[in-house]
């Protein structure tokens, strides 16, 4: 038997929210953007950084070393994933051997 509840989700509330948000909004008064004011607008998202952009990853990390990197990189001030980027690539450029690999770089 469903639930008769004012409370729940599926209650008299949301018939109440859906007329307000049923209004059509005129844009028909703005006018459109020149070229030159598209150029100026900011790109949303983080910038590249390097040559290529950074690679989205999902990692399993031991609660006491992810602590560790966060208080580190606010004592550094700079985010914890740029820190964990930085470790990583100093562990590659002084105890892997990859020259082989990428020639020789690292960022």
């Amino acid at each position: 038997m469903p639930k008769r509840s004012g409370s729940s989700a599926r209650g008299g509330r949301v018939a109440s929210n859906v007329r307000r948000t049923a209004r059509r909004i005129d844009y028909s008064d703005i006018p459109e953007s020149s070229p030159g004011q598209l150029k100026a607008m900011r790109r949303v998202g983080r910038p590249p950084l390097g040559d290529e952009p950074r690679r989205l990853i999902a990692i399993r990390v031991d609660p006491r070393v992810l602590e560790s990197f966060r208080k580190e990189a606010r004592r550094r001030r700079v985010g914890y994933q740029t820190l964990i980027n930085e470790v990583l690539a100093e562990h590659i450029r002084t105890d892997v051997a990859y020259g082989a690999v990428s020639g020789g770089r690292l960022p």
